[in-house]
């Protein structure tokens, strides 16, 4: 499900926002969200959603529910739902990281609970990866498989990590990512929202730059495209197009699963065209000292 202006449930189309608070204020970012029930599914259990603090602050998020299908989708909406209403109700003085963290959290626990209450949800759990981005700065707290990928000088990189059974043996180097990208257990989850009280969260904390594009998507999404084509069907279009393109194509390849896809465009001026040397040298440590 989309999330409408205030964070709240609203019909599965695109939400676009130009990042403006006030009438004839400049524009600092722009900003779609979008779910789709894909080709082979009946119902939707992904969620997404954002809300707007002001023209330079912002909070987005996607939910990918697991634990059979009222399951999947109760859990994926509470996910989203709740780290809205808790990111929007914590003191600013906190700081975004810890507002976002804590709002995590408290999604979590609400999850968790009512699992333990409702015998039929009691399977119930989903992925989350929501993130703010406050005055130039992109705060991201992460748990499972949806994924956040920064562009820029359109080239990518995927900021989170997958929390899967698969996932981790690459990364010991077990097993090939080009065995993984198809393997049938690839969506096995090690680590989820609502499974247990405590949830262990990524926590991303880094500078953006004017032009920057985030994307957050669910797996049904990146398990049909490749990264190069989140680059293409990104560039040169609104966040609204931007998110269209990328379900449209992802649906033209037959996806087997819900797909969810929120653009984030940073179009205002940042911090991080002048950041210290030490931010640099991360970013230039993602991306390869090429660009």
């Amino acid at each position: 499900m989309s999330a409408d202006r205030e964070g709240g449930g609203a019909p599965p189309s695109s939400v676009a926002e130009p990042g403006v608070a006030e009438p004839g204020s400049e524009a600092v970012f722009e900003l779609a969200a979008l779910s789709d029930v894909g080709t082979d599914r009946p119902e939707n259990e992904d969620s997404c959603g954002h809300w707007i603090e002001h023209q330079s602050s912002v909070v987005f998020a996607v939910a990918d529910g697991v634990g059979g299908y009222e399951g999947g989708e109760i859990a994926s909406k509470m996910a989203i739902e709740t780290t809205l209403e808790a990111y929007r109700e914590s003191p600013v003085a906190w700081g975004p990281a810890k507002r976002l963290h804590r709002a995590v959290q408290r999604a979590n626990i609400e999850i968790h609970n009512r699992a333990l209450i409702v015998p039929e949800l009691r399977r119930m759990a989903t992925t989350l990866t929501a993130a703010a981005v406050a005055d130039g700065t992109l705060y991201a707290a992460h748990v499972g498989d949806s994924r956040l990928y920064l562009v820029r000088h359109e080239r990518i990189k995927q900021i989170t990590k997958d929390h899967t059974v698969i996932a981790e043996r690459v990364r010991m180097r077990v097993m090939s990512a080009a065995r993984a990208r198809n393997h049938p257990e690839r969506s096995a989850l090690s680590r989820s929202l609502g499974h247990e009280l405590i949830v262990s969260l990524d926590r991303i904390t880094m500078p953006l730059m004017q032009g920057d594009r985030l994307i957050v998507c669910s797996d049904g999404l990146y398990n049909v495209l490749e990264e190069h084509d989140l680059v293409g069907l990104t560039h040169g279009v609104d966040a609204a197009d931007a998110c269209r393109r990328l379900i449209d194509s992802a649906n033209q390849r037959g996806t087997a699963d819900n797909l969810t896809a929120v653009v984030f465009k940073m179009i205002g001026r940042t911090p991080g065209g002048a950041v210290r040397r030490s931010w640099r040298e991360r970013i230039v440590g993602l991306f390869g000292r090429g660009q």
